[in-house]
């Protein structure tokens, strides 16, 4: 009981902390502000996500399998 609230109380305090001291090393390092460091990530996460949202429709496993089978009683 006492770890959990121990593992609470830094995951509420600290972690936030360290987020926002990582995002503002980060714009200093990049010679950002840091507004603009956090759109940034924005955007690259949602270019991502809608890569592999592509990607993965045209990947998923029951659709590639489904086109292995047709490409495979083609050949027969």
């Amino acid at each position: 009981m006492i770890a959990l609230l121990l593992y609470r109380t830094l995951a509420d305090h600290f972690l936030p902390w360290v987020v926002k001291f990582a995002t503002r090393m980060l714009a200093r390092s990049l010679h950002m502000p840091e507004p603009l460091v956090h759109s940034t990530g924005d955007f690259v996460i949602a270019q991502v996500l809608a890569f592999e949202h592509s990607v993965g429709k045209s990947l998923c496993s029951y659709r590639l399998a489904a086109v292995l089978r047709a490409w495979w009683r083609g050949l027969r």
